[in-house]
């Protein structure tokens, strides 16, 4: 690798953790409203908190909702192409449905949402723009907008992933905060590896 072309390289990492900086901050300075609702309505839920997406979005969902079980609101993930094949079977009238959706466009998301209102589970779409298919559809909008992708081409799930992760944590943390989640209730969901080894009281 030439000296040029290094450069050229470092120099889109650090445009793109520039770029992915301020989309943070200005997403933060908006966040607090934009996340009440959600927080009231998975508080009140009787049943699960049902983590739903498809592709780079759906490996965002999963860490979510595996963050969130850890941390006092059962959570589970569901692929939501395997939704489609059965495993929707797994949501109940009494969960909420969590649909991330960078576009609001996807099918998939989209069609299981569709079926989760049908049963009588509400949603909540974590998407872009409340004038998507999915913002318009689901019972709470949660925006998560940005300006654009951080990798030279304006194309890759960067930015957009970032968000939609750092949503989630920040959604846990709320509902954590709201529930008096306390540092013993962690340490009973983590017996095992270092966390658990932590003496938490």
């Amino acid at each position: 690798m030439s000296k040029k072309s290094l450069e050229a390289a470092l120099d889109a990492a650090e445009k793109s953790l520039q770029i992915q900086t301020a989309a943070l901050n200005k997403f933060t300075s908006a966040f607090r409203k934009n996340i009440a609702t959600s927080v009231e309505l998975i508080s009140v839920s009787q049943g699960m908190l049902v983590v739903t997406g498809l592709g780079k979005t759906g490996l965002i969902g999963a860490k979510i909702s595996a963050t969130l079980s850890s941390t006092g609101t059962p959570s589970f993930f569901l692929h939501s192409a395997d939704a489609l094949h059965g495993d929707s079977g797994a949501i109940k009238p009494e969960d909420v449905l969590l649909a991330i959706s960078n576009s609001g466009e996807t099918a998939e998301v989209i069609q299981i949402s569709k079926m989760a209102q049908a049963w009588g589970s509400k949603v909540i779409a974590m998407t872009r723009s409340a004038e998507s298919t999915l913002g318009k559809m689901a019972d709470v909008f949660l925006q998560v907008s940005y300006e654009s992708e951080s990798d030279p081409l304006n194309m890759a799930p960067t930015t957009s992933t970032l968000l939609a992760l750092a949503a989630g944590d920040a959604l846990a943390s709320a509902l954590m905060a709201f529930r008096g989640f306390s540092a013993s209730d962690f340490k009973k969901r983590h017996p095992g590896g270092t966390l658990g080894a932590v003496k938490l009281t």
